[in-house]
């Protein structure tokens, strides 16, 4: 197994240093190893862990910015895993699946992970896939740097960051938190799935109405008094969602 539980930066330049590190958690070894050298050649610093055990010690010794986790893992599974992480890190997650499985993607979905791909899967959609997860990690969006307040709640697009009326940060993942701040960007405004995607520039695989529903829902369990029954995030019928709040700005 190729396992770089310390990359050597012997030799890097100041620019490599910078580039972004990905550590990818999957068992199969020649695989692991001919997606290293391919995230490699695309210019990032990646580093590969045959278990999620092995993921546990990387990720407290060493800076990872996205982390891609296979489903079917030894011992502790990839979903179990995300859950974990999720709780702990707003980093982008990707999920791989070798199953054609909705169940899976939706649960992953639903577990926190940002993205998912299906094996077997072209090195280009991988590294587009990680760029964009990467994009939206990281953009500070000009258009609306203040902070938006709502109902008491404040979300900052410079340190993307949100805050609960008693000014407790709320974890989002990095999806959950591009759809939000889209959202209160356009209150009032009735939204389509298509909509949302192109204003968060998300490059979520699968059928856009359940990926989109999936991380509504996950917002929606997160800031609204009663999930069942939302205030702020409506449905509408046919139509998107809408954004039910006045929005101001502090």
């Amino acid at each position: 197994m190729m396992d770089k539980t310390a990359p050597d930066m012997t030799g890097t330049d100041a620019g490599a240093i910078s580039a972004p590190r990905i550590l990818l958690v999957e068992d199969d070894a020649e695989l692991a190893q001919m997606l290293v050298a391919t995230l490699e050649d695309n210019g990032f610093i990646a580093f590969s862990a045959r278990d999620t055990s092995q993921m546990d010690r990387l990720l407290a010794l060493e800076s990872v910015d996205l982390l891609i986790l296979d489903i079917m893992l030894p011992g502790e599974d990839g979903l179990s895993a995300c859950r974990r992480v999720r709780a702990q890190s707003n980093m982008p997650i990707m999920m791989v699946t070798a199953r054609d499985d909705e169940i899976d993607r939706v649960v992953g979905l639903e577990l926190g992970a940002d993205d998912y791909i299906g094996k077997p899967f072209g090195s280009r959609e991988l590294v587009a896939r990680i760029r964009a997860l990467l994009r939206r990690a990281t953009a500070e969006k000009p258009t609306s740097p203040s902070i938006l307040t709502f109902n008491g709640w404040e979300i900052d697009p410079r340190t993307r960051q949100l805050k609960d009326p008693v000014g407790v940060q709320v974890q989002l993942t990095s999806t959950e938190f591009d759809l939000l701040l889209a959202l209160c960007r356009n209150p009032n405004r009735v939204l389509s799935r298509e909509q949302l995607l192109e204003l968060t520039h998300s490059g979520l695989a699968g059928p856009v109405e359940r990926s989109v529903d999936v991380h509504i829902s996950r917002v929606r369990q997160k800031i609204e008094p009663n999930a069942k029954d939302p205030a702020l995030i409506k449905t509408v019928r046919l139509g998107g969602y809408i954004f039910a709040a006045n929005v101001g700005t502090k």
